[in-house]
């Protein structure tokens, strides 16, 4: 992906599933996302990421959302296959260098560790999965991302 704000630019259904290993006897617990992500640009170049839908969690349906800012990346000119993802509150997330279609990135959380998966399937479809791992969380977030027309 010679271009990562480019590409990602525009709407997306969002379809997450969320399995929650601690404690789980026999079944972890799982909870789902439904919604939509809309890339739209931010002054001074990148993309203001906001996510929107509704999170099911034990039965019980929720509406849910989140922004995020992936800003240029910082690599050798500026390689626009390359960008940095921040909180909305402006601090860093992670790095994500969609050149190959695929990245890993980690993410400390306190004592518990994000690592994230990122891989680019077709013009119109992608995934990410979280595997989230400490003494505090033991989960699986795996969301796949389709262009809306």
């Amino acid at each position: 992906m010679p271009d990562a704000l480019t590409y990602l630019a525009g709407d997306w259904y969002v379809e997450r599933t969320v399995r929650d290993f601690a404690g789980a006897a026999d079944e972890p617990v799982e909870g789902r996302f439904t919604g939509t992500t809309r890339f739209t640009p931010i002054d001074g170049g990148g993309l203001l990421h906001h996510e929107s839908g509704t999170f099911t969690w034990h039965g019980v349906a929720r509406p849910a959302e989140r922004t995020l800012r992936f800003l240029p990346g910082e690599g050798t000119g500026g390689d626009a296959g390359t960008v940095r993802v921040h909180f909305a509150d402006g601090r860093f997330f992670h790095d994500l260098d969609l050149r190959s279609g695929r990245h890993t990135a980690d993410h400390p959380c306190s004592a518990d560790l994000y690592r994230g998966e990122f891989e680019v399937y077709e013009e119109a479809r992608w995934r990410t999965r979280w595997r989230v791992a400490g003494p505090a969380k033991d989960l699986l977030l795996t969301t796949d991302y389709t262009r809306r027309p």
